[in-house]
């Protein structure tokens, strides 16, 4: 006998189906797509490639977004044309077939409430691509170390999704690890998702660095912000930066440049310092540290706005802690997000990118927050 009850399942998938089809708009989508699929068939399209790019990306992500929506429909009706199969004639209580249909019904299920966390990311500039800065913390050479770490576990998170990478600039630390890292995550939402990653992570274990073999703690600070985007109005004047040449340094190799072509960008009203040595030439460089300045500027434009806000209204709670997530690898092995309480004990896992289940935990805890 069936222990499942499938109406009441397939109910409420179709509910969550309908909410989510309220906030993504097929219909806003279509028209979106019917307009993009004109200016990708401009015959002068590619006489800017940049632009080019840009039109073709978001072809095909609105697509894709339509598309997700749309398959599901179909899923949940074979999911309940194969529960009457298996319930019904003579048929009926078929343990093959209902085995298979509960399958499914986990697996629509899970891709439904990934989805669903989609459907979360409306900030202003959650569609953007991201650029992650991972530094080093209190901890010496393991700080340097789980900074480095994170930076693998993050473009393997990346790598997992077929999402493009782009290391922008890296600072190693004398004995290992590294000082700091920033590299781009190039796909629309990675902002959304990577910016509930932003905060203090923790690291606990026997050091390997210790020859005594003691248990030490680390700390490494992720910043996440959005790519900054032809359309936005950030400009800085030549006289408020401060631009330095030096040469590239790195752990050695061919990668390693022998002229002075890396650059460094200090914003003089803010102090924010931005440095780029992974290009090949000064200016492209320069052009990569300058993208990287806006998009932090637009940032902290944001947050000043926010500030504002929470301030006439009287919010004064920070809505992020010093600390947001501990990866403890002795005497016990767990990851816990401290804000969201979800927590693995495949530790390894973590590391190798396997950070859906943190992301979207974030993304529902943020949501809420802001509720």
């Amino acid at each position: 006998m069936a222990t499942t009850d499938f109406p009441s399942e397939i109910r409420a998938l179709r509910s969550t189906l309908d909410t989510i089809r309220k906030v993504t708009d097929p219909e806003a989508l279509t028209a979106q797509i019917a307009d993009l699929s004109e200016k990708a068939s401009a015959p002068d399209l590619w006489d800017d490639p940049e632009a080019a790019q840009a039109v073709t990306s978001a072809l095909s992500h609105a697509q894709a977004e339509l598309d997700r929506v749309a398959k599901f429909t179909g899923r949940i009706d074979d999911l309940e044309t194969l529960v009457e199969m298996a319930t019904e004639g003579e048929g009926a209580d078929d343990a093959e077939t209902l085995a298979e249909a509960e399958a499914e019904l986990v697996s629509i299920r899970k891709d439904l409430g990934e989805l669903e966390v989609r459907t979360l990311l409306s900030g202003e500039y959650d569609k953007r691509e991201a650029v992650v800065t991972i530094r080093s913390g209190a901890g010496g050479v393991d700080a340097a170390d789980f900074a480095e770490m994170l930076m693998r576990m993050y473009l393997r998170w990346a790598e997992r999704h077929g999402y493009p990478t782009a290391v922008l600039d890296t600072s190693y630390a004398e004995e290992a690890g590294l000082k700091s890292a920033t590299f781009e995550v190039k796909v629309p939402y990675a902002f959304g998702n990577l910016s509930v990653e932003a905060g203090t992570h923790r690291l606990v274990r026997i050091s390997p660095f210790d020859n005594q073999g003691r248990r030490q703690t680390s700390f490494a600070a992720v910043e996440v912000i959005p790519l900054i985007e032809q359309t936005d109005s950030i400009e800085i004047p030549e006289n408020e930066i401060r631009v330095d040449v030096f040469r590239s340094s790195g752990p050695g190799g061919q990668s390693v440049n022998t002229t002075d072509s890396a650059v460094r960008l200090t914003h003089i009203p803010t102090g924010i310092v931005v440095s780029m040595q992974n290009e090949k030439s000064q200016i492209q460089n320069r052009a990569a540290a300058l993208r990287v300045l806006q998009s932090r500027l637009l940032l902290q434009r944001q947050a000043e706005e926010n500030a504002a806000k929470k301030a006439l209204a009287g919010d004064i709670k920070a809505s992020w802690g010093d600390q947001m997530r501990s990866y403890v690898l002795h005497p016990y092995q767990m990851v816990k997000d401290l804000r969201t309480e979800y927590e693995v004990g495949n530790t390894a896992a973590v590391f190798d990118g396997d950070i859906d289940g943190f992301i979207e935990a974030g993304i529902r805890w943020r949501r809420g927050q802001q509720n």
